[in-house]
């Protein structure tokens, strides 16, 4: 499959702001991430302009253009606007420039675009279009071709500029090849189609080859080139309003007007039946193409371009007025812009209801239509999720209730008291178990400062010094509670929160436990005291009696010595 916008997934994640801005909703989230449903996508580029990231990127075609001039005969068909993006007033310059990249020759894609001018007016002067709607701008073309069916008979047959030069070129060299370069992405899908050009370069790619190659315009333009050929009002087409200036005059019976951005031009083909007489010129950017998603941005922006624009062209029309015009002949510009079909599944009405409930809307009351997930109705959410484009989880204020409402039953349920504090210690949530362990009675306490239920000194030395306090004992003198207290320090100084983890029951068993260890060291003391007692008087006992002995044994050792001696 052809890409003509590339995606950085690693920059693009839950932001849905190029879903919110993309016209036809031709995006869908994946994993997180954003990707173009091509079969919905009219390539307006707007997607690539709002992304805050800079995630989506257009796909360059630098490789292949290079390939082409490499091998032969290449012509160049440059949009208008380049007088704007390049800030020339000579295309000679720009033609020089593109030789020097090995382009055989140059034009400007405006001499197809006034064959389109041409052709508008013989179907004008018909009179047989209720109403006309340029076919200038190939977003607006698809646009119409898939959303606006409605619409397909009023939009003109004719080819866009682009192709009507494209087909002048080959006519006049068979054997070149033709790359358009311009400020357009969705020209990339119709040169595609086309099968007469073969090739398109951005503005941006443009820009990038002069400056590899060393080429300054500025260089250029001092040198002393003139451009011939008839006269060409058509140069007004990339500014608003600029094909109708390229008519010389209006066509009776209709209203000549026109339209810029998509958004405005959704509105207009939601109620062309109403409408009649209108010749509407439509393009999908704002400013028309000289604010095209790859048109180099300059200072001043879109006034300044159409100022520049209307310059070169009056500058045109004075040096030219003279120069006969001879329009192109045995070429058919005629385009069949036909119906197309996007890819999507149309769910029933109890597929959506099934949807719907899934985020909580089970009553029109609750259908809020915020638009926070990209889409500008909950009916169209609902839809864009039985497609697989979206998730569920894309409802931003369903998401924000369930995570309101798991944190508020994870708070109130935990067995841990639990308080946040705002800067200024005041207490933003407390649970129940909080306000039982601090002896706290009053229902709502939202507000008032944690000093008057407990000593703060913890909390500010932590918010002080930046730095968390872990499994600090602390007895509740109030309630006779002991907690271990963790207060946690939030980022970006938001405040505090504390656990307070009851150990009450812990604590009064050490307690306990110690008790009994002392009484019980006290009894063992004293039988221990007893048993010395014992012992000692057991011993002074013994030695009494061992003494007594010794004496009596001593006499009667004497006398039996004594009668041996008289003897």
């Amino acid at each position: 499959m052809v890409r003509y916008l590339d995606f950085k997934d690693a920059r693009c994640k839950d932001c849905y702001k190029c879903l919110r801005e993309c016209p036809v909703k031709a995006i869908k989230v994946v994993d997180h991430h954003a990707k173009i449903i091509d079969s919905r996508c009219i390539l307006c580029g707007h997607c690539t302009e709002v992304c805050p990231q800079n995630a989506k990127s257009v796909h360059s075609e630098r490789q292949e253009v290079e390939r082409l001039l490499a091998g032969g005969s290449v012509i160049a068909s440059v949009a208008p606007s380049f007088v704007s993006s390049f800030g020339l007033q000579d295309f000679n310059v720009m033609r020089l420039a593109l030789g020097r990249l090995g382009f055989a020759d140059a034009e400007e894609t405006s001499i197809g675009a006034r064959e389109v001018t041409a052709q508008y007016k013989k179907l004008l002067e018909k009179g047989s279009f209720k109403n006309f709607i340029t076919s200038c701008c190939p977003a607006v073309n698809t646009m119409i071709e898939l959303y606006y069916p409605k619409a397909l008979q009023y939009l003109a047959p004719v080819d866009t500029p682009m192709v009507a030069h494209a087909k002048m070129i080959r006519k006049r060299h068979p054997d070149a090849k033709v790359v358009f370069i311009g400020p357009c992405i969705a020209k990339k899908r119709e040169a595609h189609e086309s099968g007469v050009v073969d090739g398109v370069l951005t503005f941006e790619d443009l820009a990038e080859m002069f400056a590899d190659k060393g080429i300054v315009l500025d260089e250029i333009a001092r040198l002393p080139v003139h451009e011939g050929g008839a006269a060409n009002r058509a140069k007004y087409y990339p500014i608003s309003r600029g094909i109708i200036k390229s008519f010389d005059h209006y066509i009776d019976g209709y209203e000549f007007v026109a339209v810029d951005g998509a958004q405005k031009c959704k509105e207009v083909l939601e109620n062309i039946e109403s409408l009649s007489g209108m010749f509407i010129e439509m393009n999908s950017c704002d400013s028309a193409c000289v604010n095209g998603p790859c048109s180099l941005a300059l200072k001043a922006g879109a006034l300044k371009a159409n100022a520049d624009i209307r310059k070169y062209v009056q500058k045109d029309l004075q040096e030219r007025a003279s120069v006969p015009y001879t329009p192109a002949e045995g070429i058919d510009f005629t385009c069949v812009h036909e119906r197309k079909r996007t890819e999507d599944f149309v769910p029933t009405d109890r597929q959506i209801r099934e949807i719907l409930a899934k985020t909580g809307k089970t009553k029109p009351e609750d259908l809020l239509n915020c638009g926070a997930c990209g889409y500008d109705t909950c009916m169209e959410k609902a839809w864009a999720v039985a497609n697989g484009y979206a998730n569920i989880e894309m409802c931003v204020p369903f998401m924000r209730e369930r995570a309101e409402s798991m944190s508020y039953e994870i708070i109130q349920t935990s067995p841990n008291g639990i308080v946040l504090l705002d800067n200024d210690l005041n207490i933003l949530e407390i649970n129940g178990k909080a306000k039982e362990l601090l002896g706290i009675k009053e229902y709502d306490i939202k507000g008032k400062g944690i000093f008057h239920y407990f000593n703060p000194t913890d909390f500010v030395l932590a918010q002080n010094d930046h730095k968390n306090l872990y499994n600090k004992k602390v007895f509740l003198e109030k309630t006779g509670s002991y907690i271990e207290l963790t207060i946690i320090v939030l980022k970006d100084n938001k405040g505090t929160y504390a656990v307070m983890k009851d150990i009450t029951q812990e604590t009064k068993s050490e307690k306990q436990l110690d008790k009994v260890k002392l009484e019980t060291l006290a009894t063992t003391d004293e039988v221990i005291k007893k048993q010395m007692r014992v012992a000692q008087e057991i011993a002074s006992l013994l030695g009494e009696t061992t003494a007594e002995t010794k004496v009596a044994l001593l006499k009667l050792k004497k006398t039996l010595q004594g009668e041996e001696g008289n003897q």
